[in-house]
């Protein structure tokens, strides 16, 4: 049962974060990108003091310069480069580029972590590359209106979120997972309160559009990041950065699948190839652990 857990914990984790960019294109229908950001984590940070506030005061004061750190590369700034990108391009492109993570966490891993990798898991990531590139390259070509600039930003993203990984299996694999993301949250809480304050928000909280957007980037911020983050550093903890970050091999495959039965976009079949290769990808870089 244990050595299933983190299966379950990489499903699950694809499954809510697949549903995140339609989260997010929604709540940007009411708020702006860096409004949007601000209160994810707002939201996110409201929900882990309430469940975990006794746990601020197990972190040891060496560690939080790793607390902080990690709060900077893993949430608060790919919230706001998530935010702006979406407003420029689709969720589901946007969810594919993402997938880079696990490529991204192998290299700063080997560069400046003396992360041990395996033949197997390089392979493993490789091919969920590849399945990520005929996802892109495939697509239905509808959307030629598409800034792709805007995309640089998710990349940007990814390599946050591969440093982090790292971080967290080197610095903070002795703190137990909601200790690590209240401490996250606390440290992230005042500055994105600043923000939000300077951003116009609290002028236009009352217009319709605002509060229906809040609805969706609250569940975006409870589920999708507060909930998330614990089970994300679990994760990490009870596996491998690199099989940790191949979760975002699954939130292209939950991404489209929600466009096709929700949204009611067309699957082509090469997507639905690259998805199968994904999951081959998922696969072989989590042999190392099995």
């Amino acid at each position: 049962m244990e050595k299933n857990k983190k299966w379950y914990l990489l499903v699950f984790l694809g499954c809510v974060w697949g549903s995140s960019f339609l989260l997010m294109k929604l709540g940007l229908k009411g708020v702006s990108p860096v409004q949007m950001g601000s209160l994810r984590i707002l939201f996110a940070a409201a929900f882990l003091l309430l469940v975990g506030f006794k746990h601020i005061a197990k972190i040891p004061h060496h560690k939080w310069k790793f607390i902080a750190l990690t709060a900077l590369m893993g949430t608060f700034l790919p919230a706001y480069l998530f935010a702006v990108a979406l407003s420029k391009i689709d969720g589901s492109i946007s969810s594919i580029l993402n997938s880079l993570t696990p490529l991204n966490a192998l290299i700063f891993g080997i560069l400046f972590f003396k992360v041990d990798v395996q033949r197997r898991q390089i392979f493993g990531v490789i091919i969920g590359f590849i399945g990520c590139v005929l996802l892109v390259l495939f697509g239905d070509g509808e959307n030629t209106t598409e800034n792709y600039y805007y995309a640089l930003l998710i990349v940007l993203a990814s390599i946050c979120y591969g440093i982090n990984v790292n971080l967290i299996k080197k610095h903070l694999s002795d703190l137990k997972p909601l200790t690590i993301s209240t401490g996250n949250f606390v440290v992230m809480l005042v500055p994105a309160l600043v923000i939000l304050y300077f951003s116009g928000f609290f002028e236009t909280v009352h217009q319709q559009k605002v509060l229906t957007s809040l609805g969706y980037i609250a569940v975006l911020g409870v589920v999708g990041t507060g909930l998330s983050n614990i089970l994300f550093f679990k994760l990490i903890q009870i596996s491998s950065p690199v099989f940790a970050s191949s979760v975002t091999y699954l939130i292209p495959v939950v991404a489209i699948l929600l466009g096709y039965f929700i949204m009611n976009e067309t699957l082509t079949f090469v997507q639905g190839i690259g998805a199968f290769v994904v999951l081959l990808g998922v696969y072989f870089s989590s042999r190392k652990q099995l």
